[in-house]
């Protein structure tokens, strides 16, 4: 039998007192006969009229209807000795059922062998479901504009597609908001790591355009060094960036999600407002995908409330911004400097992706200095800085400047960068005779880096012989079957460029040896 709602059993009560049958009363109430008998006769048991019942509260009126098989006394008093035991036992009882493994059907097998005649198992649960509900009451808090900010990893994460590999790369997702607009900032970061992590909430302060009163984070190893409730310890990184924008950083309780149920909401509606309508697009590196979500967020703040005026948007713009302190004229980063020998390959080895960065070739052997923060790595020589690159967290891979190679380096690295489109192009430059050898040999050729060989010996040849020669003997060489750098060099060295085809053929003496078409018949 189901609980009906204090609504509904009045309802019943009601009907009673106006002598309505059970069939009438089913008919108004929309209940089962069944359901209906056992109130009916749950309230004859208490003896009190169905006016003094009507009259009584809803708390004086709850042991009376909802306490299974007791019997009563005429003034509606419980005697069962069930309920006041299971009364003493209940705070035991939601005590162990937060343990790990313990659960409601092993609580009340022990709970019958020291009660025989006990409850039995759906209302010993239904007791206890309504402990529970009132013991994990949610206190509501109304926040102040500009009193915090709220953070927290998502955690789902979103990705790009490599495209020099293939491989998908997994990013995490931050989430921060204020919890008096809802007004959401969410950007995917490298890492968890603590200088991605500042990173982040730099980016989130820049995004709402000031300071809060403070920043609230879970309990993330790469900003609290050692939980606590009362005074948690902070990383040193984290304690120099409150004090560089001038707030307080704080920490929720250890498995307290309740701490922070503002970001904790913001999370779930960033999975469906964000993650959701992204979710078939590919993207292919950090940037890309932060572009497509500041376009989502933008039109989530402005989306209208569903139960109350404005947007999130308007409600930051009106009453929070104006609450903030200002940003810092310099943001905050974290700075790491350590120091690297130049090796042969002209690149130091920095931070734990092991990347490689260049550095001008002269410098091969010496020891130099590297200061690099999440965005970007500076290299020294003594007080000189010889380099400046953008961070790149691609293990083992290289970021290189042309300028810091040798000129033999140069020029194999401007080789494997050419294509069709650069020799057609420099051929059509000099005429079209060129033109159309370099097309022949760019589609007969197989493999690439031979026939830009080929393509690159013939432009040579140009400034060897002259432009005019060279496209003199590209034409003469067009009227064989295939076309090469061989042949149009020997056309040049011989001088064949010089005459026409008709003047190079020898002329043949007649004698008896010859033979004609007739010899064949």
């Amino acid at each position: 039998m189901s609980l009906l709602s204090m609504h509904q059993i009045r309802r019943i009560i009601e009907l009673q007192s106006q002598d309505r049958s059970i069939r009438e009363t089913v008919r108004l109430t929309g209940l089962s006969r069944n359901t209906i008998r056992e109130y009916v006769r749950r309230i004859s048991l208490c003896g009190m009229s169905f006016t003094e019942l009507m009259a009584l509260d809803d708390k004086a009126l709850t042991p009376i209807v909802y306490v299974e098989d007791i019997e009563r006394n005429p003034s509606g008093r419980p005697i069962d000795e069930r309920h006041s035991y299971f009364q003493a036992r209940i705070e035991y009882f939601g005590a162990e059922l937060r343990k790990r493994g313990v659960t409601r059907y092993l609580l009340w097998q022990e709970y019958r062998r020291e009660a025989l005649d006990g409850y039995s198992y759906s209302q010993f649960c239904e007791h206890l479901s309504r402990h529970m509900k009132t013991e994990n009451a949610v206190m509501h808090f109304s926040h102040v504009p500009g009193e915090q900010l709220q953070v927290d990893f998502a955690g789902d994460k979103l990705g790009y597609v490599d495209v020099s590999t293939g491989e998908l790369i997994l990013c995490e997702v931050l989430v921060c908001v204020l919890p008096y607009s809802h007004y959401v900032y969410v950007e995917a970061l490298t890492s968890q790591r603590q200088e991605d992590f500042i990173t982040g909430l730099r980016h989130g302060l820049e995004f709402i355009g000031g300071v809060p009163q403070s920043i609230k984070c879970d309990n993330m190893r790469t900003a609290v060094v050692k939980a606590n409730r009362y005074e948690p310890t902070f990383t040193e990184a984290m304690e120099f960036m409150a004090a560089h924008y001038g707030t307080t950083i704080m920490a929720a309780r250890v498995k307290k999600p309740r701490d922070k149920a503002s970001v904790e909401k913001a999370v779930d509606l960033t999975y469906k407002h964000i993650y959701a309508p992204l979710r078939h697009i590919t993207f292919h590196n950090l940037e890309q995908l932060n572009e497509a979500i500041r376009r989502q967020i933008t039109q989530f703040n402005a989306r209208p409330f569903k139960v109350k005026q404005g947007s999130r948007i308007e409600l930051f713009l009106n009453d929070e911004l104006p609450t903030l302190k200002e940003l810092p004229t310099r943001p905050y980063e974290i700075k790491h400097v350590t120091y690297s020998k130049v090796q042969r390959n002209y690149h130091v080895i920095v931070g734990q992706d092991r990347h490689q960065y260049s550095v001008p070739y002269t410098l091969i052997g010496k020891r130099v200095k590297v200061i690099y923060t999440s965005e970007y790595v500076e290299i020294y020589d003594d007080l000189k800085r010889i380099a400046l690159h953008g961070r790149s967290y691609k293990k083992n891979g290289y970021t290189t400047t042309g300028g810091h190679m040798p000129s033999n380096h140069q020029h194999v690295t401007k080789q494997r960068g050419w294509n069709d489109e650069y020799f057609l192009s420099e051929a059509k430059l000099i005429g079209v005779n060129v033109s159309e050898a370099i097309a022949r040999i760019l589609k007969a050729k197989i493999f690439h880096e031979q026939s830009y060989t080929s393509c690159l010996g013939i432009l040579r040849l140009g400034k060897q012989y002259g432009n005019v020669r060279l496209e003199a003997a590209c034409q003469r060489a067009l009227s064989a079957r295939s076309v090469n750098y061989g042949m149009v060099a020997s056309i040049l060295k011989n001088g064949l460029d010089k005459s026409t085809p008709n003047d190079q053929q020898a002329s043949i003496p007649s004698h008896d040896q010859l033979r004609g078409p007739q010899a064949y018949l």
